[in-house]
């Protein structure tokens, strides 16, 4: 598993790239799915990774960027 980038508590900057079923944002980031409720498709956020799965992630806003 040493190949994972991503971990707990990493805080990163992804554009949403759609939405899912339940209305949560979907982000990619080096192929790897990550889950983000309450954003919009084509909004770009801060976001701290809540928790890790082999093929996901779940995340939560810390910031939104600003709109330009």
């Amino acid at each position: 598993m040493d190949n994972q980038s991503i971990q707990e508590g990493d805080i990163v900057d992804l554009t949403i790239e759609s939405t899912g079923a339940k209305g949560d944002g979907i982000a990619k980031m080096d192929n790897f799915v990550i889950i983000v409720p309450g954003v919009k498709e084509g909004e770009t956020v801060k976001v701290k990774i809540t928790r890790v799965l082999k093929k996901m992630a779940f995340g939560e806003v810390v910031e939104e960027a600003s709109e330009e």
